[in-house]
């Protein structure tokens, strides 16, 4: 799994059928310091995630093995939306900061 935010969409009208019903999106990688590489994925969403979220996001076989991208041809996929985020003891990522970490 890799840990990546959510920065747009990927609207195809003419695609392969077993792409049909899938949100695509663009997933740009993250560094732990949640500063955003360079690099980035399309990604099926298997989890109803939506623009600005970080999430984790599986590449390879192992993008096929959620329910929503089972038997479909697809190379990345949202698995996960992040909730919170510690490094060392430390967090640097709480997504709903009023609710705290209990």
């Amino acid at each position: 799994m890799k840990l990546g935010k959510i920065v747009g969409t990927v609207v195809s009208t003419r695609k392969d059928e077993k792409l049909e019903g899938l949100k695509l999106y663009l997933v740009r990688d993250l560094g732990l310091d949640l500063q955003e590489k360079d690099t980035f994925v399309v990604a099926a969403d298997a989890m109803g995630a939506g623009i600005d979220e970080v999430v984790l996001y599986a590449q390879g076989s192992s993008a096929r093995m959620t329910k929503a991208t089972d038997k479909r041809p697809c190379d990345a996929v949202v698995m996960a939306i992040v909730d919170i985020l510690e490094v060392g003891g430390e967090t640097k990522f709480l997504k709903n900061p009023g609710q705290g970490q209990g």
